[in-house]
């Protein structure tokens, strides 16, 4: 298992080896001690797991303390642009961005340490999306901006138009970053 930084401290990629043969292929998707080696010291409480078509667009989310939540995530079929926005107030690169592509095909995973706003998009009909998390949600913890902020300027696909995004009706009324007051 390969565990790479980013240019946001504490966001990580996780490329696990694979193993391939004739039936199919193996690999190891969460290992406590290389994720604990790794400066991933947390106990996971829940699976999450979601099931969109192509252009759904989840985020961008987070919950407050005391119900914040590391995220560790991947895509099981199909694939996504996940993107996380860095929201810890001292942090030199609050209010930054990273994305990345997560897809069936690179098994690539990315934790999300609290203290990050998440969203994804779906660039695959029949997407499966998993995560781990180290707390439990809590409806009253949500906080969110929209995910078309002009001030954070996420480039969410180069090949399906914004028109054609699947949002929930919570998605389209967040705040925008701008008046956003993080807790972190």
């Amino acid at each position: 298992m390969q565990i790479t930084k980013t240019p946001i401290e504490g966001l990580l990629i996780i490329e696990p080896k694979v193993w391939r043969d004739n039936r199919g292929y193996f690999y190891e998707s969460y290992n406590a001690k290389l994720f604990a080696e790794a400066g991933i010291n947390v106990n996971f409480v829940q699976d999450n797991q979601s099931f969109s078509q192509k252009g759904a667009l989840r985020g961008l989310h987070a919950q407050a303390q005391p119900f914040e939540q590391g995220k560790l995530v991947r895509v099981l079929q199909g694939a996504v642009m996940d993107v996380a926005v860095d929201i810890r107030k001292d942090s030199p690169t609050y209010g930054q961005h990273f994305d990345i592509e997560l897809s069936e095909e690179n098994h690539k995973q990315l934790w999300v340490p609290a203290g990050f706003l998440h969203g994804f998009l779906t660039l695959e009909d029949q997407t499966i999306f998993t995560y781990k998390v180290s707390n439990y949600y809590d409806k009253d913890s949500e906080i969110g901006v929209m995910w078309n902020d002009p001030d954070l300027n996420i480039q969410w696909s180069r090949d399906i138009p914004e028109s054609e995004f699947l949002l929930s009706d919570k998605d389209q009324v967040l705040s925008q970053f701008k008046d956003f007051k993080s807790p972190f």
